[in-house]
């Protein structure tokens, strides 16, 4: 039988898959379904990152079933508005004020800077490496 007289499509009952002719060979006609797009922010990257690295088998099932993209996208989530608590409350905690942005902002600076610090670390620890 030569390739003139090949189908150019089969179908494979046993599985379901369906075969184009390609020059003298059939290829599996296999397509991977669209994922929604998302865009990581910096605590996205580090949940994927710390999932690839230290917990592949479920980084491996939250790909194979098609849940990494909404996982990422829930913890940045979650991240973005825990860290903002966790800042707003040490702000509300510390001596700070507003005047000092005017009247001393070298200290205002340091001071914010520390506080950002601390809930970042806060946060990684309880959410990003877990």
């Amino acid at each position: 039988m030569n390739s003139k007289e090949l189908k150019k499509e089969i179908a494979d009952e046993k599985t379901g898959i369906n075969y184009t002719l390609v020059g003298d060979y059939y290829i599996p006609n296999l397509y991977l379904e669209p994922e929604e797009k998302i865009i990581l922010n910096k605590y996205g990257l580090l949940r994927l990152n710390y999932l690839k690295k230290y917990k592949k088998a479920e980084y491996t099932i939250l790909f194979m079933n098609k849940e990494l993209n909404n996982h990422l996208k829930e913890i940045q989530e979650q991240a973005q508005k825990e860290i903002d608590f966790i800042i707003e409350d040490l702000k509300s905690k510390s001596d700070l004020t507003e005047d000092m942005k005017n009247t001393n902002p070298l200290y205002w600076v340091g001071t914010m800077n520390a506080i950002k610090n601390q809930a970042e670390e806060i946060l990684l620890k309880e959410l990003i490496y877990v």
